[in-house]
């Protein structure tokens, strides 16, 4: 048995290690829902010591947390030039919503394969809260609250490389829904969340599928192709 100040050296280094892990993962979850609640725009800026001073850690902790989200595609990095909120052009977009009518078909015949009461009155209770969000003409939350409808539906279906896809694919939209001018009460329309959970809860696959490309259809068929660029206060969007 090791001496107990190497043991306490040990707790230390864990405890250091946790704290730096859930450090980067409280930046990541701040930048990530204000990119999918709209508060950040594609095409911002996010420079690193800007975002350094707002969370209050170094830039190296911030270039890990630009360097994550780059790697699911939410941000784009460009050398000399820094990390910005990902652009997706049209070809991009259009590509997504391909892969999406691939891959939610099988989200749905597998979250439906394996429902439990439990799974279902998850999906129920998360359209309850994106209903009271309407209720309340709460944007950011209808918005936020749409896209993650698709991320836990994968979650459910118990597979975690669709899970991880769907969670890519889902904030992908939430960008192209903005940069394309689509407006949420169309694009992502609360009825049709309700008839796919019906439909799941009487393990009705094929209407399901139906009903899910149907809703990704409306999606697509809502954007323009036009977009804005508004200059963005950081320490606004975190601080407030």
């Amino acid at each position: 048995m090791p001496p107990p100040s190497t043991r306490t050296a040990r707790r230390g280094t864990s405890q250091a290690r946790l704290q730096r892990e859930n450090t980067h993962d409280e930046i990541y979850e701040k930048i990530y829902v204000a990119i999918l609640e709209h508060r950040l725009h594609p095409g911002t800026k996010l420079g690193e010591e800007r975002l350094a001073e707002i969370f209050n850690v170094s830039r190296a902790r911030i270039r890990e947390v630009l360097a994550r989200l780059a790697h699911e595609q939410i941000v784009e990095i460009f050398p000399q030039r820094g990390a910005y909120v990902a652009r997706p052009t049209v070809e991009q977009t259009l590509d997504v919503f391909e892969a999406r009518r691939l891959i939610e078909p099988a989200v749905l015949r597998r979250l439906i394969g394996t429902l439990t009461p439990e799974k279902l009155a998850k999906l129920r209770q998360h359209q309850e809260l994106e209903l009271d969000a309407r209720r309340r003409d709460d944007k950011r939350a209808v918005i936020r609250l749409s896209g993650e409808f698709h991320s836990l539906a994968a979650e459910l279906a118990g597979n975690t490389a669709l899970a991880r896809s769907m969670r890519e694919l889902s904030m992908l939209t939430c960008l192209m829904i903005f940069l394309y001018d689509a407006p949420t009460a169309t694009s992502c329309r609360a009825d049709e969340h309700s008839q796919i959970i019906d439909a799941i809860g009487k393990r009705d696959a094929s209407r399901a599928e139906r009903l899910m490309l149907q809703h990704l259809d409306h999606i697509e068929r809502s954007m323009k192709l036009d977009g804005g660029d508004e200059p963005v206060d950081l320490e606004a969007i975190f601080k407030s």
